[in-house]
């Protein structure tokens, strides 16, 4: 077909607006109060996530295309600039070809000039290859594929290949050493026996297509980055999902996801970026690792040794079993029996972090069932999420900012993991299962509506990376942690934690927001805890849990709060109420489980007020006559009991 001048002007518009969102927000909420941690790594704001016109751009002239057709154990070409040898055609010189017909055991191998741009159209073409990719770019400046309205197209290799000094580095069904764009509405499916489906060794850009991948290794890969724009994606991958690799500069190794919709099942990470991962929108289902059913992490804190064993059920590769049953339910106990390696049918791979020209660069040393995952910064300010992820849902060695997107996830172990600052600003975020909630060094709350269920702390400010061992983030801390801090100045946080409801290794500081948290049913755990001093200017928060290690506000603040013990225990799903002395109600809560102890602080407290505070059988008044009225006799180190007793 021919172009119009519609076509290019839409390709063009579309371009635009992809850019404009790319560019568009920063990588800290601009509302935010939080101090900034040590950690200073490539951002959103430092990577190019424009997607150009051409990328878009699904027209190309007919009459001069060459065709080339594969039938009968050769391939026919139609035109000027390509050659065949049997089943195996080779594109020396730019220009636009269009392909069709099934070679089943064929190659396309492009090796044009450095600065030949190639325009491959996928006219319902089926490619099997026995020992090599059946799509290799060795050289060119940019090749396109564009996937023809309507059509079925099918690359699959072999689990071997048979590699020359040439291509030594092969790795992928799709192999492309230059930038690869993918687009068009039609279908391709890539089975990828050998390792890997996609590679690009500079730019993968999609935006468009119908994009299945089944992959003995690693699914999708851009060295340099992937940006992807639109397109129905499901990928069933042996170890990542998708990711990009380049450590050598900070404006290389990101992912940028703007839109598409995106079924994952992997082994391990779902989606990996050495630097930054920018996720704008998009639908995206995820399972890596077997799902939160395969905990990484036992609800004591120790590792799980045997998850990776069942990391079979995440999918991927050949052998993968889909998403499974989550037979947990977020409030501790025992992981479940995992099978052996050899019940599994799969090899879970592990390899040294290297750059080298090939592509199979697992991320670590150590096994890693993370669904997004980046090195610098994870960045998500639009997208509908769910995830199902034996290791962290949501992974940065850096900084975690989260500026919208609805995020829904069951983790097997931290909900979110930051080493850095953790920044929730606006969005929505419900993790239904995990070993802790949320963890940052400086973790920042401006708005949005959180929900958290954890085997341990909802939310933990700690210092050091999580190692999944004793010596996790913050593990056995109890002196205060410079730059570490919990601040709330916004939004709706809801908490069921059967460790610390809300833990700061430092300073906890609390100016605005409703926070809720139902916290521990035993006396080691406070529905409080820091090792700092403890703040509120502003907000609401209802915080119950046990007697024994409770802790209120400071006398700091300059709100009023309350720390009171009732006289025995009130029985789970018991409405708490507190009212004034005109039975006016000022707040109230219904915790889901026992508790003895509560936390309370409101614009609404007055000094001088008695309050009247009622849990099931039990009612007892309180008198404000402090910034802080406690009657506890609690074992935390005697932290946030100043002021008034006001009994």
């Amino acid at each position: 077909m021919k172009i119009s001048d519609t076509k290019k002007l839409a390709a063009i518009t579309a371009a635009f607006f992809i850019t404009v969102a790319a560019f568009s927000g920063c990588s800290e909420s601009a509302n935010s109060s939080q101090t900034t941690s040590s950690v200073s790594q490539a951002a959103k704001s430092d990577i190019d996530a424009s997607i150009a016109a051409e990328d878009i751009d699904v027209g190309y002239d007919e009459e001069s295309s060459v065709g080339i057709r594969f039938a009968d154990g050769s391939a026919a070409i139609d035109g000027e600039g390509a050659t065949a040898e049997g089943e195996t055609v080779t594109i020396s010189q730019a220009g636009t070809y269009i392909l069709s017909g099934t070679a089943t055991n064929g190659r396309i191998i492009v090796s044009a000039d450095k600065t030949a741009e190639i325009k491959l159209i996928f006219n319902g073409v089926d490619i099997t290859c026995a020992d090599n990719a059946p799509l290799l770019v060795s050289k060119a400046k940019k090749v396109y594929i564009v996937l023809e309205d309507g059509t079925e197209n099918v690359l699959t290799d072999s689990a071997s290949y048979s590699l020359g000094e040439d291509d030594s580095n092969t790795d992928g069904a799709i192999f492309s050493k230059a930038d690869l764009t993918i687009n068009g509405s039609g279908t391709l499916t890539v089975n990828a026996n050998y390792k890997h489906g996609i590679v690009s060794k500079d730019d993968l850009v999609i935006t468009d297509g119908n994009i299945n991948v089944t992959s003995a290794s690693t699914a999708m890969e851009g060295k340099d980055s992937v940006k992807i724009s639109g397109g129905t994606f499901n990928i069933s991958a042996g170890t990542n999902g998708i990711k990009s690799t380049n450590t050598e500069a900070s404006d290389k190794g990101f992912i940028s996801v703007t839109g598409g919709s995106f079924t994952v099942v992997a082994n391990n990470d779902a989606f990996e970026a050495e630097t930054v991962l920018s996720i704008q929108g998009g639908s995206f289902d995820i399972t890596t690792g077997g799902g939160s059913a395969n905990a990484s992490m036992k609800s004591d804190g120790t590792p799980n040794r045997n998850w990776q064993n069942n990391m079979g059920n995440g999918g991927g590769g050949p052998n993968g079993m889909g998403r499974p049953d989550d037979n947990g339910n977020g409030t501790g106990g025992d992981p479940p029996t995992m099978p052996t390696a050899d019940d599994t049918g799969l090899t879970i791979e592990t390899a040294a972090n290297t750059t080298t020209d090939s592509t199979d660069t697992t991320d670590n040393t150590s096994t890693s069932a993370k669904a997004l995952k980046a090195g610098n910064e994870v960045n998500i300010s639009g997208g509908e999420f769910k995830i199902d992820s034996a290791d962290d849902s949501v992974h940065s060695n850096g900084n975690i900012v989260i500026t919208g997107g609805n995020i829904s996830v069951a983790s097997g172990d931290n909900g979110m993991h930051a080493d850095g600052n953790l920044t929730i600003s606006d969005g929505t975020v419900d993790i239904t299962k995990s070993y802790e909630g949320i963890e940052g060094s400086i973790v920042t709350i401006d708005g949005g509506t959180i929900s958290v269920v954890a085997s341990d702390d909802g939310i933990n400010c700690a210092g050091g990376s999580d190692t999944g061992s004793t010596d996790r983030m913050g593990a056995d801390q109890f002196s205060s942690q410079d730059g570490v801090e919990l601040n709330i100045n916004g939004g709706t946080v809801t908490i069921d934690a059967d460790g610390d409801g809300l833990d700061s290794n430092g300073n906890f500081t609390m100016a605005g927001g409703t926070v809720y948290v139902c916290g521990p049913t035993n006396g080691g755990n406070g529905a409080l805890d820091y090792n700092g001093t403890a703040t509120v200017t502003g907000g609401t928060l209802i915080a119950c849990g046990a007697v024994g290690m409770e802790e209120g506000f400071g006398d700091s603040s300059t709100q009023y709060s309350v720390l009171h013990d009732l006289g025995s225990t009130v029985s789970a799903n018991e409405k708490l109420t507190i009212t004034d002395s005109d039975g006016k109600e000022i707040l109230s809560f219904t915790p889901t489980k026992t508790w003895q102890s509560v936390v309370f602080t409101s614009a609404d407290l007055k000094e001088g007020e008695t309050y009247t505070i009622t849990a099931g059988s039990q009612s007892e008044s309180v008198t404000i006559d402090g910034i802080v009225t406690s009657n506890s006799t609690g074992m935390s180190f005697g932290r946030g009991h100043g002021g008034g007793r006001g009994f």
